[in-house]
């Protein structure tokens, strides 16, 4: 209640210099959680508290949020989720009027107005609260309104994965819409069960069930609808790298790949090297779907994303979207009339082993000679054939060592040698 009270003072003192005597207003979504019925009236009070208005989508995937807050004309979007985490986690994300995350200047004033006493506006400067009731049929037109009106989906089976989460009541309207026969999973959401051995971080289930229908390939959401992985007919999981290669190589050949493309520090190597072969730039960023924003915008390009699956197209959308993103792979196995198997073939990712080491204090990882030097060493060893990457977890007391290279053996036998000094040092 005190955060949401905090930013529409804000959002009021901003208002006030540029539309005297109006009210600013909010949209809040939210995905399946249970707590989301809690969380969503505490901010509404604080919202109303401050005059602001208020506008309820109810459950929406976040990059709905995105979109809705541009198209109704907020101020700001916000959207109540733990994204892929499990049901008892929840966060709340927030997005400018365009879409786009908050800049840092105004969440530091949101941050100050924390600090501060809530003092109610006077009853007649109150705000007020509606619910949006067709936020979804918009949000579905928006997603069709990504692929190319000359083509369908006539005649793939795909089966899709909800996650239980914020998708579930749009994805297969997409899908069917567009004309794919759509066999549908994880979309009973209770509230408890988002994620829950499901979506994109359980892929097991969609697998299982793409061979099981013999569907041509399955989707998988996550729990908001950010991420997205798909899965081959044979039950064959591709990742964001994978995805994003598709993506790009159908641009290129198509003239339609504005500059290169941007992955992060976990990016696979092959998709480095892959990229290379076709002269497309590749930039890599730091972890986080916001650093891979950045580094496009820097650049003027459109096309970046994450292993885990976030895949921004800023062509089509301000920020990640699953359903989207998936709609992009789409297009370019329609085009090529080939598989997704045949396409997801031609990028063979090498392998990569991560063993995350418990730490009981920060270790800086940038000072740390001893870690440095093992670093090296096994770089020297990997001899330009593959990379070591360390670096502490934002969430957890963890330093994550990742090693790849063409060969599975050396990177296994290398990953394990490195964190064994991360070990040492952390004692």
């Amino acid at each position: 209640m005190r955060l949401g009270y905090a930013a529409g003072r804000v959002l009021a003192s901003h208002e006030s210099h540029q539309h005297k005597g109006t009210r600013p207003t909010v949209l809040i979504g939210k995905d399946t959680r249970i707590s989301g019925y809690m969380l969503e009236a505490a901010l509404e009070s604080g919202l109303a508290a401050a005059g602001v208005d208020v506008m309820l989508t109810g459950p929406m995937p976040t990059p709905a949020v995105a979109y809705l807050t541009r198209a109704l004309r907020a101020q700001i979007g916000i959207v109540i989720t733990a994204s892929h985490n499990p049901f008892e986690d929840n966060g709340i994300k927030f997005f400018s009027a365009e879409g786009t995350k908050l800049p840092d200047e105004v969440e530091r004033e949101i941050e100050a107005e924390l600090e501060n006493p809530m003092q109610v506006v006077a009853s007649a400067q109150l705000g007020k609260a509606r619910r949006i009731d067709d936020a979804a049929g918009r949000y579905i037109e928006f997603c069709k309104g990504s692929f190319p009106n000359a083509m369908d989906l006539r005649g793939l089976k795909i089966v899709l994965d909800c996650a239980h989460g914020a998708t579930y009541h749009v994805a297969p309207s997409v899908f069917h819409e567009l004309g794919a026969e759509a066999v549908v999973i994880g979309n009973q959401p209770d509230g408890l069960n988002i994620n829950l051995e499901c979506g994109s971080t359980h892929s097991a289930a969609i697998c299982k069930a793409v061979v099981e229908h013999q569907a041509d390939l399955g989707i998988a959401f996550d729990g908001d609808g950010d991420r997205v992985l798909m899965v081959d007919n044979c039950g064959k999981l591709l990742d964001g790298d994978q995805l994003l290669y598709i993506i790009a190589m159908y641009r290129k050949q198509h003239g339609k790949l504005e500059g290169g493309v941007v992955g992060t520090l976990m990016s696979n190597l092959a998709l480095e090297h892959a990229l290379a072969r076709a002269d497309i730039p590749f930039q890599r960023a730091k972890v986080g779907d916001r650093y891979v924003l950045e580094q496009l915008n820097q650049h003027g390009w459109q096309l970046g994303g994450e292993n885990s699956g976030h895949i921004l197209a800023l062509d089509k959308h301000s920020s990640g979207d699953g359903i989207i993103a998936a709609l992009q792979v789409l297009q370019a196995v329609i085009a090529s009339g080939r598989t997704l198997a045949q396409l997801g073939a031609e990028l063979a990712l090498y392998p990569q082993v991560l063993i995350n080491v418990t730490v009981k204090q920060r270790i800086n990882l940038d000072t740390n000679q001893t870690l440095q030097d093992a670093v090296r060493a096994g770089e020297s060893e990997l001899d330009g054939k593959g990379r070591v990457l360390l670096r502490a977890s934002g969430t957890e007391p963890k330093i994550r060592v990742m090693v790849e290279g063409e060969s599975a053996s050396q990177v296994k036998k290398l990953a394990e040698q490195i964190a064994d000094v991360v070990r040492q040092v952390a004692a």
